[in-house]
């Protein structure tokens, strides 16, 4: 029996391009983006996430604590099978290559609840994704977010504060604790970021936190539900061995970060797209600016992520790892065909 009646590329895609400094139009994504992050592989740049909840020439740098800044010739557009780039260095270097991440939300209309209105939001109940833009309040307080289920993830960035970028998820010791997605940190706690309160099956909770509820400033939060089949968030722990965990996602993945919650590292980066084959992989950090890498850290099979490293960013001995995948195929298709592993 099939896990999902839809195909993970209606809702989610990586696009590799190379740049040409002149405008470029990116197709091949498979839909209209609503969240598109760009990283430039081959040279020392941000990374810069768009959303069509903020319009397509906002942009942030996941990597860094900057307020939302406006480009005309970063991301201009996006169209039915893509996105237009401008000239703009970072996002369309002549020559370099390019990694982009794309979502699609859709509904932006009908939300309703929570003690906190979003004056902009897209969200997908089939693919279990949001983007909610709000005004703070300074107080304690709800947020509707229309998934019909209880969220695993939520991230949220100041825009009018150049703030950290705050994690909240139910992979952590509890929603007493967060980590900064532009930082290394261990998970902390901070009973003022959450409320110290799960995410429900209609609202999530901030608490007092300059970062994340501060009165009269705006915010954007990335809202993502567990969707069998097609995303899988979760947490696994470190044997540090070259066979190292297995890690059941059900789907042979498109995309994976990794985060260790309990010591220092960057967030690995990987997808199935850019040059690299089991158990090489090419990956990017989250948290950083710096070029892609190669290592053998782990293989992408046909339902889950093999861990093959002994390195401490990925699996420690005894230490705990949080991940998020998205699936590039599931193991059991709409189509009755077989996930394979790459």
């Amino acid at each position: 029996m099939a896990y999902i009646s839809f195909q993970p590329s209606d809702f989610f895609s990586t696009k590799l391009y190379t740049g040409t400094a002149a405008e470029l139009a990116i197709t091949g994504v498979g839909f209209q983006p609503d969240v598109t992050w760009i990283k430039c592989r081959s040279l020392v740049k941000n990374h810069y996430l768009f959303d069509s909840v903020r319009g397509a020439t906002k942009n942030l740098a996941p990597n860094d604590t900057d307020v939302e800044a406006t480009s005309a010739q970063r991301l201009k557009s996006w169209q039915s099978d893509g996105f237009t780039l401008g000239t703009s260095a970072g996002t369309n270097d002549s020559a370099a290559t390019f990694a982009s991440w794309n979502w699609k939300a859709g509904t932006t209309s009908g939300l309703s609840g929570g003690t906190i209105t979003p004056s902009a939001y897209s969200f997908n109940t089939t693919s279990g994704f949001g983007i909610y833009k709000y005004t703070g309040t300074g107080a304690n307080a709800t947020i509707p977010h229309g998934l019909g289920v209880a969220p695993h993830l939520v991230i949220v960035k100041h825009l009018s504060g150049a703030s950290d970028w705050e994690v909240g998820s139910t992979s952590y010791t509890s929603w007493a604790y967060h980590q900064g997605l532009n930082l290394t940190n261990a998970e902390s706690s901070s009973a003022t970021c959450w409320n110290s309160t799960a995410p429900t099956s209609t609202v999530f909770s901030v608490g007092t936190n300059g970062a994340i509820n501060g009165s009269g400033q705006t915010y954007v939060a990335y809202v993502f539900a567990n969707v069998k089949g097609y995303s899988k968030m979760g947490t696994y722990t470190g044997n540090g061995n070259a066979d190292g965990p297995f890690i059941y996602t059900g789907f042979r993945p498109a995309f994976a970060i990794r985060k260790i919650l309990d010591s220092t590292d960057s967030w690995y980066l990987t997808d199935s797209k850019r040059l690299g084959y089991n158990p090489q992989n090419d990956y990017l950090f989250a948290n950083a600016t710096q070029t892609e890498s190669s290592l053998t850290r782990f293989d992408f099979l046909s339902n889950g992520i093999k861990i093959r490293t002994t390195d401490g960013g990925d699996n420690g001995n005894g230490n705990t790892y949080m991940y998020i995948a998205f699936a590039e195929f599931p193991f059991v298709s709409s189509n009755s065909k077989a996930g394979t592993a790459r």
